[in-house]
């Protein structure tokens, strides 16, 4: 199986309904269909219980299939055994090149191990409280607060957009971009923001230009203001600004 990610890939998607909000349903499912085509869409929980209710209104309008799970044992959570079990049996039929798991649990973390190990793209969907492990074992993150809103309205919403000095004063943001534009860039310090892009995502599979508030890369690299832009009929190439500096510095008498 191929392990590039494109808009073409093969997918399950399976979902914790015991560790996901129905909120997000409608930007998960734009955010999987960006990745690929959802053959499966499961949803694992206890549909007994009346806490799934809400779920159970927004399932048919997104044909996904819920999968009964009983709580046997207090304290026990069944419902990853069950999503962890059926992943594997569909690993097994060859018929898929990614999975979308969709939870912000832990114990998800060997599971997306496993089927990176297998040469399957794995991508995570859950909420900023995602322990870093099971984000670092996916091939990307996604955080749902990028699609959502908050329900709390003394929180700050994920996706309010950073000014430049806040953004420049992420010096992990700063690092990963120049890294980015240094590695991707031609003789001259230019280089595409298609593959500045890719480098980044590769690099911190977390990385998503919306957890800055900027829907658009060009945007944010834009807003941090320590690049130089030029948009070309090929694209938009971006330049470490320090360039001008060096080569103005070496022009001075």
């Amino acid at each position: 199986m191929a392990n590039g990610h494109g808009s073409n890939l093969s997918l399950a998607v399976l979902i914790d309904a015991d560790n996901a909000q129905p909120g997000i349903v409608d930007g998960l499912m734009a955010e999987v269909a960006k990745i690929g085509v959802a053959h499966v869409k499961r949803i694992y929980g206890d549909w007994t219980t009346p806490r799934l209710g809400k779920w159970k209104a927004v399932l048919l309008d997104h044909s996904i299939q819920p999968m009964q799970q009983f709580g046997y044992t207090s304290g026990k959570n069944a419902t990853d055994s069950a999503m962890i079990i059926d992943a594997m049996d569909l690993l097994y039929t060859n018929r898929f090149e990614g999975f979308c798991i969709v939870s912000s649990d832990s114990d998800f973390t060997r599971l997306a191990a496993r089927l990176r190990e297998s040469g399957l793209s794995v991508f995570g969907i859950g909420e900023k409280k995602t322990p870093k492990a099971f984000v670092s074992a996916c091939d990307r993150f996604i955080y749902t607060e990028v699609f959502t809103a908050p329900e709390e309205e003394d929180v700050m919403p994920v996706h309010k957009p950073r000014g430049g000095k806040e953004l420049r004063s992420d010096t992990a943001l700063v690092r990963l971009a120049r890294a980015a534009v240094e590695a991707t860039s031609d003789e001259n310090g230019w280089a595409n923001l298609s593959p500045v892009g890719s480098y980044m995502s590769k690099t911190a599979n977390d990385f998503d230009p919306r957890n800055y508030g900027h829907t658009k890369l060009s945007s944010l690299f834009e807003t941090i203001g320590l690049f130089d832009l030029d948009r070309r009929k090929s694209g938009v190439f971006v330049r470490d600004a320090r360039r001008n500096e060096e080569k103005a510095g070496k022009q001075a008498p």
